[in-house]
């Protein structure tokens, strides 16, 4: 009888004296992968008995134990519920694993009753709204872990909802098996992967579940990929080397057929340096973007970040990415300026890189003479003269590349119509009040012209009329005309009135012939 006490003995002293959670290795992947605010709920009221109290706080230490801790990474914060809950611990108290698993093994339970409504009041207000004294991170994920006994969970359904509605995502576990219908409706979707029912005993079976589910919603990406061409592009990451002794190791280049690079964000190992395609450069510890140059178009590429430092250990990250197909100038070619013998030509993206030249033809439609200019790499407009008027060209840019390949746009423009004004206007006095109007032009193709004047029997001083003749018209007179009246002719072409000539016709009392003429 003896034998058997000490060997039951022993077998709890094996269960109690086992490796602590600090001896355990961190689990790869889980250094600086996450940057985000966790908030326990721990139920510590009388219905928790002292060993299934320090069973929780076993579990909670091996679960947090990987996670990289700070300002600009996780926060943990430990609200205690009991009669009067009571927040342990908010999230800016502890930066270093050291002081938060310290924190873990000197936590006394509350005991009382299960006044969990007030505890989630509490993390409302206090600890888990963005903007609040020592509350959470505006922006950043935030995490509502619940452990409880599942006993007498009070009337938790509409606090949890009001939490989840400000965007907090509430997990579950519970060492009890009742009241499940509750806890599924607290937890945030989906409830497969944020709610746990697990012996008090068994806890460490579900200790990696949970981490990853945490890492799921807290995960920051920690490198990212911007202003990406078909040759260059951009890292940027968050400098989680601030303050620290070190550098950073950037590693790029192509993914080799078949392979898969790594994953946006994730984390991963360096890449090959096989077949001498990869690149090494190095950014100082201040730093938190690299410009990446001289890539391939339309290639995947696959860059690794490596933190490099004495004062701490950081996973390598890596993210793929594939670069633009390239963009061969021109690729828009537009027109401005345009006037009835010239037009001025525009063309894009310029790549004075890649371009030696630009050459450029024109040739009036249908068949025209052709034309052509050529213009330096760093030239995007060119005007061309001496067209015909209200004529369509055909405008060809062919940009010549230092690759050999040669890329060519076209585009029809149609010069404006000319509009000259008129050659000459003469007015000849008849009597006292009526003149002979006269003109010549000088081009043809002329729709009519447009005649203007004052009339004396007008009601209204001032008052102009006017009166269209056919273009075959090169003479008219006008009659009641007032003193001085001014005239004014002005030729009508296809698209437009051309500018007209006015002339003063003077009236003298004895009626003698004069001629004014502009």
């Amino acid at each position: 009888m003896m034998e058997s006490h000490m060997c039951w003995t022993w077998m709890l002293l094996c269960l109690l004296l086992r490796p602590s959670a600090g001896q355990n290795p961190a689990p790869e992947g889980v250094l600086n992968c996450c940057e985000g605010d966790v908030l326990f709920l721990l139920d510590s009221s009388g219905s928790v008995s002292s060993y299934e109290y320090s069973r929780m706080l076993t579990f909670l230490s091996e679960l947090l134990l990987p996670f990289s801790l700070g300002e600009d990474q996780v926060r943990v914060g430990l609200l205690q519920v009991g009669t009067q809950p009571r927040l342990e611990f908010g999230f800016d108290t502890h930066s270093t694993q050291s002081g938060l698993q310290e924190a873990l093994r000197n936590t006394k339970p509350l005991r009382g009753d299960t006044n969990t409504v007030e505890a989630l009041r509490i993390a409302k207000e206090r600890v888990l709204r963005p903007g609040a004294p020592d509350g959470a991170r505006a922006g950043l994920p935030r995490v509502l872990v619940w452990l409880t006994d599942g006993v007498k969970p009070g009337d938790v359904i509409g606090p949890m909802a009001e939490l989840q509605e400000e965007g907090v995502a509430v997990l579950v576990v519970s060492t009890g098996h009742g009241n499940y219908l509750v806890l599924r409706e607290v937890v945030t979707p989906p409830v497969e992967n944020h709610l746990y029912f697990v012996d008090i005993d068994d806890m460490s079976i579900i200790t990696e579940d949970l981490r990853d589910a945490i890492i799921e919603i807290i995960r920051a990406e920690r490198i990212n990929v911007r202003d990406v061409s078909s040759n260059s592009a951009t890292l940027q990451w968050r400098p989680v080397l601030s303050g620290l002794n070190g550098y950073y190791e950037v590693r790029f280049g192509p993914v080799p057929t078949g392979g898969t690079g790594g994953g946006g964000g994730g984390t991963g190992t360096s890449p090959s340096t096989g077949g001498g395609q990869f690149q090494r450069l190095t950014q100082s510890a201040d730093s938190s973007t690299a410009r990446l140059t001289g890539l391939k178009p339309d290639t995947t590429y696959t860059a690794t970040l490596t933190p490099e430092s004495n004062d701490q250990a950081f996973n390598t990250l890596s993210v793929t990415f594939t670069t633009k197909p390239e963009v061969m100038s021109p690729a828009v070619v537009t027109i401005s300026e345009s006037g009835d013998t010239s037009v001025r030509v525009s063309w894009g993206p310029l790549q004075p890189e890649t371009v030696t030249s630009y050459y450029i033809e024109y040739s009036a439609l249908p068949r025209g003479k052709l034309h052509a200019t050529t213009v330096s790499r760093t030239q995007n407009s060119t005007l061309l003269r001496d067209l015909q008027p209200d004529t369509t060209y055909l405008v060809t840019v062919t940009a010549l590349h230092t690759s050999g390949k040669e890329k060519a746009m076209s585009v029809k423009v149609c010069t404006q119509e000319a509009t000259p004004a008129l050659a000459d206007l003469q007015l000849t006095t008849v009597g006292s009040d009526s003149v002979q109007v006269d003109w010549k032009v000088s081009v043809g193709g002329l729709r009519g012209y447009w005649l203007t004047w004052e009339e004396q029997q007008s009601s209204v001083p001032g008052q102009r009329s006017s009166l269209y003749l056919p273009p075959d018209s090169l003479s008219t007179r006008l009659t009641h005309l007032p003193p001085s009246a001014r005239v004014c002719v002005s030729p009508i072409y296809r698209t437009a009135r051309g500018e007209g000539l006015c002339c003063t016709a003077q009236f003298h009392s004895d009626a003698s012939a004069y001629d004014y003429q502009s």
